[in-house]
């Protein structure tokens, strides 16, 4: 296939065009050129148009293309602009989405057809947590209207593994390395889910292969996991001992924590539902999850020599932990 990547320089976009590289396929990116504007220079098999979706594609010609994947997508306006501009250009159109459409707060077990999001003002432009569900809502609608059935709707949990820009579960591999007593939210069996950007990457590469249509919810692993196993696999993949010390929520609201920021990887009861996302349309599509140990061994392996020149950008300090913990323990 000829692939038409809309992003393309960092984290989902860079491991999905690998996948499809690996595959024999062609791929032709488009992108401002202000992330990694270095990645896969000279790599056979890869072309590069520099320009911006958000009023400028016609910087990207006639194309045509078998298949376009759009993983940066957030204003419905500009999704739509570019499903508008492809639909007679391409075979299939897929759009990067997220679990966060679901309306909240969402129930466990949400699935591809439970109630949406609903924005109070459809016009806003402004991305924040109030409103990227909502927005990514009105984008898949854009999608789907402009290709039909040719619209693929791809809705990923937490994206995690090598390149990850967020360090939302980078976190947790590099606190494992340090070993000791690690702060931990609430209780081994406190629900998380996540995908490591590489399977995600393979398996959408498929969809378009097998010619998939619809809506697939797209995070993991099979089975549910809790934040306990989460920690034991950053353990066993930093070969360090430690002990998870389980704090409550009612600390985490009196010590002002932030779920997912403070502390990656978990959010509150009331909100946990979604960490309990039902994926069995994707599994029955192929989607398949390496061991979790492996994707924080290899997180670790990367991002570990690059603290120095870029702190974490979500987690606790050393400091901090340590001043919590003692507070926790004179309680």
């Amino acid at each position: 296939m000829h692939l038409l990547v809309i992003g393309g320089g960092q984290f989902l976009g860079k491991h999905f065009v690998e996948a499809a590289l690996a595959a024999g396929h062609r791929v032709t990116t488009f992108n401002r050129g202000r992330t990694n504007p270095e990645l896969f220079a000279g790599r056979e098999g890869v072309a590069r148009i520099v320009g911006d979706r958000d009023g400028g594609l016609d910087a990207l010609g006639g194309g045509p293309w078998d298949a376009v994947v759009d993983t940066c997508g957030y204003l419905p306006r500009v999704v739509g602009a570019s499903a508008d501009a492809l639909a007679a250009r391409c075979g299939r159109y897929l759009f990067v989405s997220t679990i966060s459409v679901y309306a909240d707060p969402p129930p466990a077990g949400v699935d591809e057809d439970s109630p949406l999001a609903q924005l109070a003002d459809p016009t806003t432009e402004t991305v924040d947590g109030a409103t990227y569900g909502g927005l990514k809502v009105l984008c898949e609608q854009a999608v789907t209207r402009a290709l039909g059935s040719r619209g693929l709707i791809v809705r990923p949990g937490l994206i995690v593994g090598p390149d990850d820009p967020t360090d939302r579960f980078s976190y947790w591999p590099l606190r494992a390395a340090r070993g000791g007593d690690i702060l931990a939210p609430v209780g081994a069996d406190a629900p998380t889910q996540l995908v490591d950007v590489r399977d995600l990457g393979a398996w959408m590469l498929a969809l378009l292969e097998g010619e998939a249509e619809g809506v697939y919810n797209a995070t993991g692993p099979a089975e549910p996991i809790g934040m306990g196993r989460l920690i034991d696999a950053c353990l066993a993949s930093a070969s360090t001992e430690g002990t998870p010390v389980w704090i409550t929520e009612e600390f985490v609201a009196e010590k002002e924590l932030t779920p997912f920021g403070d502390l990656p990887c978990w959010v509150p009861a009331a909100g946990a539902g979604l960490l309990r996302t039902r994926i069995d349309r994707a599994l029955a599509r192929g989607l398949r999850f390496r061991p979790l140990e492996e994707t924080a061994r290899d997180t670790l392996a990367w991002r570990q020599p690059l603290v120095a020149q870029r702190p974490l950008r979500a987690g606790l300090s050393p400091e901090r932990e340590a001043e919590l913990l003692a507070a926790w323990r004179a309680r």
